[in-house]
């Protein structure tokens, strides 16, 4: 599972490059770089910000993964003993697999439609972009909880 996915988030962070590499000097000088909460354009930057996101997004890739390599850095619920040290590593390493995926995928999904809205001068990310944001957001960590203390009644 680990593996599926560290590769996912790979393959978003290249597929994030090879779009943007094969539709820049297509798209006009200026393109959407903000936007507001019901996901409309608010702010306007020279195209060659796009370069920012999959610098940022491979960055934080990259930082996140060194960090997974040390699991006993990470900030733990409960003391780590020899009994529950595996466990408790698994799950943090898991988790933060986790949530590096879905910033790549936040990062992927933001550079594919300010790109496609930049070809067809309608760029907008919606509603549901928000909600979808706000929702994981809130589940993921309630998740994680809930898991955790399933995890600490057996140590």
């Amino acid at each position: 599972m680990d593996v599926v996915i560290e590769m996912a988030s790979i393959a978003l962070l290249l597929l994030m490059w090879g779009h943007l590499i094969v539709e820049y000097f297509d798209l006009p000088e200026t393109i959407a770089s903000h936007f507001n909460a019901k996901g409309e354009p608010d702010g306007y930057s020279n195209k060659i910000f796009l370069w920012a996101l999959p610098i940022f997004a491979t960055a934080m890739y990259i930082g996140l993964f060194i960090l997974n390599r040390y699991p006993h850095l990470h900030n733990y619920m409960v003391n780590i003993t020899k009994e529950n040290a595996l466990v408790q590593y698994k799950f943090s390493t898991r988790l933060l697999r986790i949530v590096n995926f879905l910033c790549c995928l936040l990062f992927a999904y933001i550079n594919y439609k300010i790109i496609e809205g930049a070809k067809s001068q309608s760029t907008n990310l919606g509603l549901g972009f928000l909600i979808i944001v706000v929702t994981v957001s809130i589940m993921l960590p309630v998740i994680a909880l809930v898991y955790q203390k399933k995890l600490n009644k057996n140590y």
